[in-house]
């Protein structure tokens, strides 16, 4: 099953992709992570990419293209994939469509994680902590047992500067202008479908494995 999942920044759906990934056995694959991953390493695609991300602006396409490409066309997403990041705007839906014809694959399902008002999306955000191993906490919501330090290694939590308000409140508004206007898009295609992401994880996840349930059960 070949799935795209989208929601606004804060919405949860790198929670949720990868809890997805792991019941169905489908790749999780996340733009953000590998674009983190070459910033991490400092390669010319990382110190590129910095730039934009540090102020929550999108990464240019021509950064993105290949990278997709090269991903999808391996062997672990012969039996579906989980976009998670990609597409966010129009000129990417029918780039990933060219994509998708090119090495022979369709999408499934394009799942939309739909959270309003802004001012929870921002209080989730805000809150969000990361360690450089990967583990990610909130104050609020899931904090470390030591205030400040990683659950896992011990290290010392940092703010991202995406996650700050004033590029949380940036993040928001590119979303609202570029990437909403992908819902009517895939509406128009037949794969869109919205599940409330307002419930707690569990009850989402829930959900939208109920969709994916009847989508399989309605192709078998």
């Amino acid at each position: 099953m070949n799935i795209v999942l989208f929601g606004p920044p804060g919405s949860g759906k790198g929670t949720q992709a990868k809890m997805l990934a792991e019941k169905y056995s489908i790749p999780h694959i996340s733009t953000g992570d590998i674009l983190r991953d070459n910033l991490k390493r400092e390669t010319k695609l990382g110190l590129e990419a910095k730039s934009y991300m540090d102020k929550g602006e999108l990464v240019p396409d021509d950064v993105l293209i290949g990278i997709i490409k090269d991903r999808l066309s391996q062997s672990d997403c012969a039996s579906g994939f989980l976009l998670d990041g990609y597409p966010r705007t129009l000129p990417q839906a029918d780039a990933l469509s060219t994509i998708l014809n090119e090495i022979g694959k369709k999408l499934d399902i394009v799942l939309n994680i739909d959270v309003p008002p802004d001012d929870e999306l921002i209080k989730r955000l805000a809150g969000r902590r990361m360690c450089a191993c990967g583990a990610s906490y909130h104050v609020l919501f899931n904090p470390p047992e030591q205030e400040g330090l990683c659950n896992l290694c011990g290290n010392k939590l940092y703010h991202r500067d995406d996650d700050k308000e004033e590029a949380i409140i940036n993040r928001l508004d590119v979303y609202k202008h570029q990437t909403q206007p992908l819902i009517n898009y895939y509406t128009k295609e037949g794969v869109m479908l919205t599940v409330n992401g307002a419930a707690g994880i569990s009850e989402v996840f829930d959900e939208i494995c109920r969709l994916l349930d009847d989508l399989k059960t309605g192709d078998s």
